[in-house]
């Protein structure tokens, strides 16, 4: 008996059927891996300096048809993990990538995610990322460093003399002050 499609489950057309993997048209480019690697990366060093915690990057590539990153991270409180979703789709705009969905206007949310195709970043309340446990259902991908090298250099990723702000600023860091600047004279 000759099969015009294969259904065997190595085959990428019947993988896709089966997962139903078509994300509204748009297809992922593989030469864009290096740019989704540094932009998964930079994703989780802005969640950090955003005050999430246990933030964790799975490398999915060859075991997701859907996308290539997974960021996981925890959050203190709704309005904390929305300001954090809303600074990350700042970031990925800078770097030409805008989310194809995400749920940062749900109110009541516990998980926001934010779809970026080749990123898919996840906040999490701590409840109920152990519920979920993507960490645990995604057990075979890698875990890619992401911690700033300084950070790593303090012992801890989440001590408190390697965090930095937005700004690249630790805690006690002296900002200079400067004048303001006069008013044009009429």
């Amino acid at each position: 008996m000759s099969h015009s499609r294969s259904k065997h489950p190595h085959d990428k057309s019947s993988r896709d059927e089966a997962l139903h993997v078509h994300r509204n048209g748009i297809v992922r480019d593989p030469s864009r891996e290096s740019a989704a690697r540094a932009l998964a990366i930079e994703l989780a060093r802005l969640l950090k300096d955003d005050k999430c915690t246990d933030i964790v990057v799975l490398d999915l590539r060859g075991i997701s048809q859907a996308t290539d990153y997974f960021i996981v991270a925890s959050g203190t409180s709704q309005r904390q993990m929305r300001s954090a979703g809303v600074h990350a789709e700042e970031l990925a705009r800078e770097h030409q990538s805008k989310p194809i969905s995400h749920n940062l206007n749900e109110k009541d949310a516990n998980w926001f995610v934010l779809d970026f195709v080749d990123v898919v970043v996840h906040i999490f309340e701590p409840e109920t990322r152990t519920f979920y446990d993507l960490e645990m259902l995604w057990g075979d991908a890698d875990h890619i460093e992401w911690q700033r090298p300084d950070a790593s250099k303090a012992g801890s990723s989440d001590s408190e003399s390697g965090s930095r702000n937005r700004a690249g600023l630790r805690p006690g860091d002296v900002i200079p002050k400067t004048r303001p600047p006069h008013p044009p004279q009429a």
